[in-house]
């Protein structure tokens, strides 16, 4: 007997109103980084990151109440490390968009799950998908010999924060009950990131333009996209969510065009599509495991 779930018309829209939803949050966290960058010239990478924390705690922290209890660090250890590693991740993406631009920031920064997602395999697919995604990125930033290499090198490290971030929203998944381990983890960040956001913090530059694109950012970078995460695994696999997330570099490209006027060489575009075609196609292929019901 085959599988009934999969002619199943309701988990059919299920699935439907999860990927379209998955979509919609490529967009909000997209559109949030193209209203970073025209708001860091004015504040500052800091700011910007602090600002959108605060938003995300706002968010999250109502439906957490903490327990003197639970404040055990053999517990929290791993929210701890993923609050120091949202930190870095998001202060070395914005400023990375800010040196290079969003398109191509957020294209090195895929780099992090991809490579993630293919460390452990032993397929040819794999490998050649691997070996095309790098080929895109070095002809992102070493043909025209132009591109900032710090920007490169912040993109490299926040799609480093990135992986270590999957692999760390896990452990935490497993360890903490509900919004625990993301309150935690917000509220490190923003103690980590605080100090030097108060630091470089000029009054004289914020008027209600620049508090409404801060805002704009936490909600639509974080409190909407993270809020709505567990609506959309509970619909659609973690592969369809992967191979949707696959093309947000092409995503950001089209913000940074459109609100960051930003251009792109043809080979820029060329290597964008590149990346994002070879991790598609390399999560799309992926096997996975089920248990055949007869």
């Amino acid at each position: 007997m085959t599988n009934e779930r999969m002619h199943d018309p309701t988990a059919a829209r299920r699935r439907t109103v999860g990927a379209a939803t998955q979509l919609g949050t490529e967009v909000t966290i997209n559109l949030g980084s193209a209203l970073a960058g025209l708001v860091i010239p004015i504040v500052g990478s800091f700011v910007v990151v602090a600002a959108r924390q605060v938003v995300m705690a706002a968010v999250v922290l109502p439906f957490y109440r903490p327990t003197l209890a639970g404040l055990r660090w053999r517990r929290l250890w791993p929210a701890v490390a993923l609050g120091f590693t949202l930190a870095v991740m998001n202060l070395a993406f914005y400023q990375s968009v800010h040196l290079l631009g969003l398109g191509i920031a957020a294209t090195i920064e895929f780099l992090g799950p991809l490579t993630l997602a293919l460390v452990a395999s032993r397929r040819l697919l794999d490998v050649l998908c691997a070996v095309a995604a790098g080929a895109g990125v070095v002809l992102l930033t070493g043909p025209g010999g132009d591109v900032d290499v710090l920007g490169v090198a912040l993109a490299l490290t926040a799609a480093a924060a990135w992986a270590a971030y999957i692999v760390l929203t896990r452990s935490v998944a497993t360890r903490l009950p509900g919004l625990e381990g993301l309150s935690v983890a917000g509220i490190v960040s923003l103690a980590l990131l605080l100090p030097f956001a108060v630091a470089t913090f000029d009054t004289a530059v914020v008027d209600l333009r620049v508090v409404a694109l801060l805002v704009g950012v936490g909600l639509l970078s974080s409190a909407i996209p993270y809020s709505l995460d567990t609506f959309i695994l509970r619909r659609i696999t973690p592969r369809l969510y992967a191979i949707i997330t696959a093309f947000g570099p092409v995503v950001a490209a089209v913000f940074g065009w459109l609100i960051l006027n930003e251009s792109f060489t043809v080979l820029e575009v060329i290597a964008i599509v590149l990346v994002c075609t070879a991790a598609g196609t390399a999560i799309a292929t992926q096997r996975d495991r089920r248990t055949t019901q007869v």
